[in-house]
């Protein structure tokens, strides 16, 4: 058994590594023939019409916010309750994020509270499924339709998630997907992340915008082609090109995608049976309409330990048992508040922030180190 138990970790066997190195010993390592694989890959798998994939999640959201026209002096509205990926990437552009309070159980944006939040410079919504829990997309799709804005999902926890059925990653009520493979994610690059989309012009910037906006494509170009060598860099875009080798990885890691959500709904099942009327915490939700992929498993700390959290937190990690918070509302850190961003509060995301902790969950988590957890959870929180 680990001497430290994380709260998230890649998996990685033998035919990841046989894929990673037949890549590294060809010609091209990095923009062959493996990246445009491991797209049709992802889009079959989802159900989109295309993917692009980009050396970071970050980067792929920096991606889908330029090819929906997000740009200085709009507005998009987002999720205080997230990494800071998701609004940095509107700033990059110009744009100006505006928070929106989440729900109480789910820590998903709370949508009912989205369009009083809409003004004239609003062009977007990006809402993020927090931990692994859909959005509920259809009454966000009503609300952007009626406002004709652009829809980004941050899906980057979501990966193997499903709404009402259907695959996040297949754009059904969105312009674009984003999924993050990062290595405490559900499948994993190294690095890298993607963007999925139905939209052809989408496509088409998106692919420009990974690399530093040029096309090579004839039939695109404004001016007339000096031969076979021309290109055209027709938007400030960016080196953000994935290599084959990590594409390689994508492959073989998305082949067993399948098995790496069982695994994680079979612990969090498990977590549920054995903290079942706790005094403790609060479980995480399933709704309705929800498949929940579980990149994280947050509980929330009841009443009386909320003050306690540091305490608990500190003992948990001394124990062996690598527990996180997710995440610090991101109008509060000083970068956000010296733009402007001093004087905002969502009360519920506050409310989410302090008492929230997010325990181990990965595929290769063993029932014993399951119950280890368990074990020191019920230690920790019975000494204080």
């Amino acid at each position: 058994m680990k001497s430290f138990i994380p709260y998230g970790r890649q998996f990685i066997d033998d035919d990841d590594i046989q894929a990673v190195v037949n890549v590294l010993r060809s010609d091209f390592i990095t923009q062959g023939k493996i990246i445009s694989r491991f797209e049709k890959h992802l889009a079959d798998y989802f159900g989109a019409r295309y993917a692009v994939v980009f050396n970071s999640g970050t980067s792929a959201l920096h991606g889908a916010y330029f090819s929906v026209g997000l740009k200085k002096g709009k507005k998009f509205i987002t999720t205080p309750l997230t990494f800071v990926a998701t609004s940095n990437a509107g700033l990059y552009l110009g744009a100006k994020p505006i928070f929106v309070d989440v729900e109480a159980d789910t820590g998903n944006i709370d949508v009912s509270k989205i369009e009083k939040h809409i003004e004239p410079d609003t062009c977007m919504i990006s809402v993020v499924h927090y931990a692994g829990h859909p959005v509920d997309m259809e009454k966000v799709y009503s609300i952007a339709k009626k406002y004709d804005l652009k829809i980004i999902e941050d899906a980057c926890h979501a990966i193997g998630a499903r709404y009402r059925g259907e695959k996040i990653g297949s754009c059904k009520y969105s312009d674009a997907t984003v999924f993050s493979f990062h290595p405490v994610k559900h499948i994993t690059t190294g690095e890298g992340g993607a963007v999925l989309t139905n939209d052809d012009k989408i496509y088409e910037k998106l692919v420009m915008f990974r690399n530093h906006g040029i096309t090579k494509s004839l039939k695109k170009f404004e001016f007339l082609s000096d031969g076979e060598w021309y290109y055209e860099m027709q938007y400030l875009g960016y080196n953000y090109r994935m290599t084959d080798f990590q594409a390689a990885l994508g492959i073989s890691q998305l082949s067993k995608l399948e098995k790496f959500i069982k695994r994680r709904r079979e612990i969090a099942n498990r977590y549920a049976e054995l903290f079942k009327d706790n005094d403790f915490f609060d479980l995480p939700v399933e709704k309705d309409y929800a498949f929940h992929s579980y990149h994280l498993y947050p509980v929330k700390l009841k009443d009386f330990y909320v003050n306690k959290k540091k305490e608990i937190f500190r003992k948990l990690r001394e124990e062996g048992i690598g527990v996180q918070v997710h995440y610090i509302p991101i109008y509060r850190h000083p970068y956000y508040r010296k733009i402007g961003y001093e004087n905002i509060s969502c009360p519920i995301a506050e409310k989410y922030y302090e008492r929230e902790i997010s325990l181990p969950i990965y595929y290769s988590l063993s029932d014993d180190e399951l119950l280890f957890v368990v074990e020191k959870i019920n230690k920790v929180f019975g000494q204080i």
